[in-house]
């Protein structure tokens, strides 16, 4: 395709997360015209409030083998991080048992290594898209720690760490001294942490975002903050959305509206089962000391992370749907697990947040051009990692818009299996 050709067209984004922020930069870059559109703008929802790692090494889903046998008395117990709310079951239950089917070893190999060229490089995908935006400040080459009670605590996470290793992922061991060496911040009852180098921190996901969106609009883009509520198309291709009661038209088009983008998916033939995941995050403001470097607390599923002025603590998974209200006891579990963590912490202040990942029920994000529509285009359903994987999903979605063939095998992201 000529610059020419790209120049005369004009792709509309829906979502301003990082995967819509990705995909119009990296467009940009490439020649075409691109629109924007948000009915929060940039940065209204996951991508706000995510845990700020660049988790590389994350590819293992939450439908690890033991998840059958957890599940349950992870729900009754409030000490753990699964939370569900119970009058939304029947609702979520079609979903649930599509999910829970790939609960076994066969099926969690196979999820992880297709997420694994989505995010394994995430630290050099933030780099080359960040290059020259001014975005680039928020982002922080650093260690990744998996912080375990002790030796046998870690054996217990053997599965997750062998599918790692097998897929190139490498650690080295911090055991009692060495650990405590390394970060004294920790409780001396956490005397064992896996340490991955080469990933990364962003110190503000919100304002990171932001800025991204700035650039993309310096260097051409129309931001409209609108909600898209249908396509218009004639026979195989999308013309035009209707947002704000006008047609914004366009030549191509792409979803990323993260666990909103199920409806509008269909409306392009693509029947995703996407849930949301809401997650939880609490901002430590004023916090008296912070941690060396991101870590996992394997003990209550929760990230820590050291940002501008601020810890953030972000993790659990609840089952709600996407209209709820936050719940209580999720905030107060993840005070309750850092005052454990890191019993010398204090704050000036605590600022909350619930967001919804999206969630299709095969863990693998939905990357690629929906069947039986000439020129539209999907970038969803990053469960826990979609800040992780954004930059990348974007590079793939404008070479794939491009027509230029991507330097990895897309099959596994296709949209083409939830057709019909």
């Amino acid at each position: 395709m000529s610059h020419r050709e790209k120049a005369g067209r004009t792709v509309a984004i829906i979502g301003a997360g990082i995967v819509g922020v990705s995909t119009a930069i990296w467009l940009l870059r490439d020649g075409f015209d691109v629109v924007l559109i948000d009915r929060a703008g940039p940065a209204g929802g996951a991508s706000y409030g995510n845990g700020g790692v660049l988790a590389a090494c994350s590819v293992v889903p939450v439908t690890a083998p033991g998840l059958l046998r957890k599940a349950p008395g992870m729900l009754l117990d409030p000490a753990a991080p699964l939370f569900v709310k119970w009058g939304y079951l029947p609702r979520l239950m079609p979903w649930l048992l599509r999910y829970l089917r790939h609960a076994n070893a066969r099926d969690a190999t196979r999820i992880a290594r297709a997420l694994a060229p989505v995010i394994g490089d995430s630290l050099a995908d933030h780099q080359a898209l960040a290059a020259g935006t001014g975005a680039d400040r928020f982002v922080v080459p650093s260690d990744y720690l998996f912080v375990y009670r002790d030796r046998a605590h870690f054996a217990g996470d053997a599965f997750a760490m062998g599918v790692r290793r097998n897929l190139g992922f490498v650690w080295d061991a911090l055991e009692g001294a060495d650990f405590a060496a390394y970060d004294p911040a920790f409780a001396t009852e956490l005397g064992f942490a896996a340490r991955f180098g080469g990933h990364g921190r962003i110190t503000d996901p919100g304002g990171y975002v932001r800025a991204l969106a700035d650039h993309a609009v310096g260097q051409g883009a129309r931001l409209i903050r609108a909600e898209v509520t249908d396509v218009v198309r004639s026979g195989e291709r999308v013309t035009g959305l209707r947002a704000g009661g006008a047609v914004i038209p366009c030549d191509d088009v792409v979803l990323a509206t993260g666990a909103w983008s199920k409806p509008l998916a269909a409306k392009l033939g693509v029947n995703v089962p996407l849930e949301s995941e809401r997650g939880y995050h609490l901002d430590l403001w004023g916090a008296s000391v912070l941690p060396r470097s991101p870590v996992m607390v394997a003990a209550g599923k929760f990230v820590a992370t050291p940002m501008d002025g601020r810890l953030r603590l972000a993790g659990i998974v609840e089952f709600g749907g996407l209209d709820a209200e936050p719940s209580r006891p999720p905030f107060e579990l993840l005070q309750s697990q850092i005052r454990a963590a890191m019993p010398g912490l204090t704050w000036d202040r605590a600022e909350k947040w619930m967001g919804h990942r999206p969630a299709p029920a095969d863990s693998i994000p939905v990357i690629g051009a929906a069947p039986g529509v000439k020129n539209a285009w999907l970038g969803f359903g990053h469960h826990h990692v979609g800040l992780t994987g954004g930059p990348k999903t974007g590079r793939l979605l404008a070479q794939m818009i491009a027509g230029r063939r991507p330097n990895i095998d897309v099959a596994p992201y296709s949209p083409s299996r939830f057709a019909g």
